[in-house]
């Protein structure tokens, strides 16, 4: 009988011995800066053992820290509480319609070849790349891996941004994200502001270099953002005011409804002139 039980504190302290690293691997999020190396950490382990190379992650985790602005950025997103007519004043309707039109006769070959391939009008992409980033004028400063980390890190949508956390790290692995990539706060990348996974999901080399670069290249991030909608149910020919069938592929874009009725709304006069 004493043997026996011997025999089983044996085994027990062998079972327990077997999860617990196992246990104190897994990455846990948190809710402070407190934790986030050790997370980072936990997380490589992860991510090594879903198919991310070594390289891959010594690149791309080399200067990942925490980061507070991501933070206060999710905590404090007030502009959509704004209506539509201050929405569009603080975005710069006027400015963006005016330089989308020039911007559409300017680049008429390529908005046409998109719109042949995706059936998605020159307006509305021109809306959402004009309100994005004012044309590639300005993709945001944060370090791109360190907000995704830091929000899958964060316990509020750790598993949402731990998804586009790996999504990061596969276009690091395959050459289409540079370690040292800035963009907006949670993440977003290039010149419409694609999250990592929708980059995975939707992102077109359209400019035929053998690579998906949103950051640099106007023809990928427009053909990636018509793929987009196309992907979100829009349909060639189709209207996309509010009440239309398209409309609904802009809701993909951003669930906001002021920012949905301003992309067409500054589309259509793009469009129309």
């Amino acid at each position: 009988m004493h043997k026996a039980k011997c025999v089983l504190a044996g085994f027990t302290a062998l079972v327990a011995a077997a999860i617990l690293p196992a246990q104190a691997s897994a990455a846990q999020c948190g809710n402070t800066s407190a934790g986030f190396e050790a997370w980072v950490e936990g997380f490589k382990g992860e991510a090594a053992g879903r198919g991310i190379s070594p390289s891959a992650l010594n690149k791309a985790f080399a200067n990942v820290r925490y980061n507070k602005a991501t933070i206060r950025a999710d905590r404090g997103q007030k502009s959509f509480k704004l209506s539509l007519d201050q929405f569009m004043q603080k975005r710069g309707g006027q400015t963006i319609i005016s330089r989308g039109k020039k911007l559409k006769a300017q680049n008429a070959s390529l908005l046409k070849s998109i719109e042949s391939r995706y059936g998605v009008p020159a307006g509305p992409l021109l809306a959402i790349w004009g309100m994005e980033t004012g044309f590639g004028g300005f993709l945001g400063k944060e370090h791109t891996l360190s907000a995704v980390s830091t929000l899958a890190y964060d316990c509020r949508r750790s598993d949402y941004f731990t998804n586009q956390l790996y999504a990061a790290l596969e276009l690091v692995q395959r050459g289409d994200l540079s370690p040292d990539a800035r963009g907006a706060a949670h993440g977003e990348i290039g010149q419409t502001q694609f999250l990592p996974a929708n980059v995975l999901k939707f992102g077109v080399d359209g400019d035929g270099n053998g690579h998906i670069d949103m950051v640099r290249s106007k023809a990928d991030a427009l053909a990636s953002t018509a793929n987009f909608l196309r992907g979100h149910g829009w349909s060639a020919g189709g209207g996309y005011q509010q009440g239309e069938g398209n409309f609904n592929a802009i809701r993909g874009w951003n669930a906001a409804s002021v920012y949905q009725q301003a992309i067409a709304i500054i589309g259509a006069e793009i469009d129309g002139g």
